[in-house]
């Protein structure tokens, strides 16, 4: 569907920068998974969608600045991996300071530049969102309403941002039209199973 990309140095490069990165980060949820099978699966999914390198070195990538050292991480990454890594690594960034303002402030502002970022950037925030989302289908289906407390959103503020995502996504060609519908689908997912369950 999608053409073969090679993969060279850089891209191992980064995986072992960001395995050093967040080494010490684990997945909310049930048994607390390496941070790293998340940016694995982002990771994936950008190459399956027929990313380039640069794309899927920065979904390596894409959490560093956020979560792992702020403004001097994204330099250091610009650095070693060129600028156009740290532009689409710019664009998942809600927040480069901690410590962070409020959840709501941030995910407006977020959703806010979906519009205006590019296709590359905006393959690899759908390749997030869709293993995040994926992620919470499959522990609702195991830890039930608990869910929702790892969120600082809780139930409500959960289903709205990714509903608010969804209805901002301005897919620019053919990888991202293919992802979005992907991402549609299981933000309605998990709508239908939030209302099977009771809210608090």
């Amino acid at each position: 569907m999608f053409p073969m990309t090679e993969l060279s140095a850089d891209f191992s490069e980064a995986l072992v920068f960001a395995a050093r990165l967040h080494r010490s980060q684990r997945r909310k949820g049930p048994g607390g998974a390496p941070y790293l099978a998340h940016l694995l699966a982002v990771a994936a999914t950008v190459l399956e969608f027929g990313g380039t390198e640069e794309e899927a070195i920065a979904a390596l990538l894409h959490d560093a600045v956020e979560d792992q050292g702020g403004a001097a991480t994204r330099e250091l990454i610009a650095r070693m991996f060129g600028e156009g890594v740290a532009t689409i690594v710019d664009a998942c960034t809600d927040t480069d300071i901690e410590p962070k303002p409020p959840w709501k402030r941030r995910k407006d502002a977020f959703i806010a530049t979906l519009p205006e970022v590019s296709s590359s950037a905006l393959l690899v925030i759908l390749a997030d969102k869709l293993h995040n989302i994926r992620s919470t289908i499959r522990d609702l289906g195991s830890a039930g309403e608990e869910v929702w407390k790892r969120f600082r959103g809780g139930r409500e503020g959960t289903l709205w941002y990714y509903r608010a995502v969804a209805d901002a996504l301005p897919p620019r060609d053919g990888r991202t039209r293919a992802l979005a519908v992907e991402f549609r689908e299981a933000v309605e997912r998990l709508e239908r199973l939030a209302q099977q369950s009771p809210s608090e």
